[in-house]
């Protein structure tokens, strides 16, 4: 008979309420809060010192809040009143220096924590090597394995006691770049499998939009924007949180009637004070290339707005894209534009510049 399924209050869940750290007098962590549910990869993203790995560290318990509360299924582990000791968290632990014991077998590695040992945990070991294809290399030991290898080891090791949470602090930034991807995938693929709440902590935002199901984005302690990374990446909340996850292009105007006119035209800006400055943010590769063949006349208006007049600065091949530089007739500011494969125009060439406005954000102008 298959067993029942789990209900809702039976599966791992994370909760962070208020969490708060401080040293020296600063809160390094300020009033944090999320939840991670079961089978969820929650990305926690930022900076580095922007707090994100010391509020791992409370949550693993190496570390002690000043303030907040941290629940597993519910569970106080940590409040103003207890403090669970780490062994006793229920959380498993994956970290950037894998930290393999060097005289112990891949094998023993594995069972390191498990009740028993390797041998009464074979079965389970075995489970686990299978699935990272791994257990050819069962009674292997660390320094015959590749950074790859080990990595594989040091999850299936954290995976093995069944926690109910997985943290993970900056796992792939020691792997060879051709590697990461592919053990990023097989990472994930195999926490899903496992159903743990698992929260990444990373400074990479292509991995946070690779992995998260949520990106939670940090900055100076405190939680900023979260959301689905298609919604944040395409809904940043400041231009900061913008420029976080691609380079951005800003042209800076004056609100004048809830509008502000530039060299692509009128954008809309409701609630905004007459005087204002404000940013215009445009992603590279939001930025389309027209030539102007005929190098005189109006720029033409099409559905996308306006068309800015300029001339090209320099192109450069990036591998699987080319960045060219134009300065704009307009006021002489340098835009870039990215464009898929080889394109590489002459300096001096003149071209007309499009944008897409429903990938254009404005955001106040910082003081």
């Amino acid at each position: 008979m298959d067993p029942k399924p789990q209900s809702r209050a039976q599966l791992p869940r994370l909760e962070v309420d208020g969490l708060t750290r401080c040293f020296g007098g600063r809160a390094v962590v300020d009033e944090v809060s999320f939840a991670v549910d079961a089978g969820e990869v929650a990305c926690l993203l930022g900076p580095s010192g922007c707090g994100k790995s010391t509020t791992l560290r409370i949550i693993a318990g190496v570390d002690i809040q000043d303030a907040g509360a941290i629940r597993v299924d519910g569970a106080v582990i940590a409040d103003d009143a207890r403090t669970l000791p780490p062994e006793q968290r229920r959380i498993g632990l994956m970290f950037q220096d894998f930290a393999l014991f060097p005289h112990l077998s891949v094998a023993e590695n594995v069972a390191f924590g498990l009740p028993g040992g390797a041998r009464a945990n074979r079965a389970r070991i075995e489970e686990l090597l299978a699935r990272v294809q791994m257990l050819r290399h069962f009674d292997s030991y660390p320094h015959a394995l590749s950074g790859g290898e080990q990595q594989r080891v040091a999850l299936v090791r954290a995976l093995a006691p069944r926690p109910r949470v997985m943290l993970m602090d900056e796992p792939f930034s020691g792997l060879d770049e051709r590697l990461r991807d592919g053990i990023r995938d097989e990472t994930l693929a195999l926490l899903k499998e496992e159903g743990t709440a698992v929260l990444l902590v990373t400074h990479d935002p292509q991995e946070a939009l690779r992995m998260g199901d949520q990106i939670l984005l940090m900055r100076d302690g405190q939680i900023v924007q979260r959301g689905a990374p298609y919604n944040i990446y395409n809904a940043p909340v400041d231009r900061a949180a913008a420029a976080f996850f691609s380079d951005i292009n800003t042209i800076t105007a004056r609100v004048e009637g809830a509008l502000t006119r530039t060299a692509f035209g009128e954008f809309l800006a409701p609630g905004v004070p007459d005087g204002t400055m404000v940013d215009i943010v445009i992603r590279p590769q939001h930025l389309k290339i027209e030539f102007d063949r005929a190098g005189v006349g109006p720029a033409p208006t099409a559905q996308n707005g306006t068309a800015a007049a300029g001339v090209v600065e320099r192109a450069r091949f990036m591998g699987r894209e080319s960045l060219v530089e134009f300065r704009l007739d307009h006021d002489g500011s340098i835009l870039r534009a990215s464009v898929p494969n080889v394109f590489l125009p002459r300096p001096g060439l003149r071209m007309w510049l499009m944008l897409r406005r429903d990938r254009a954000f404005v955001f106040p102008h910082p003081h």
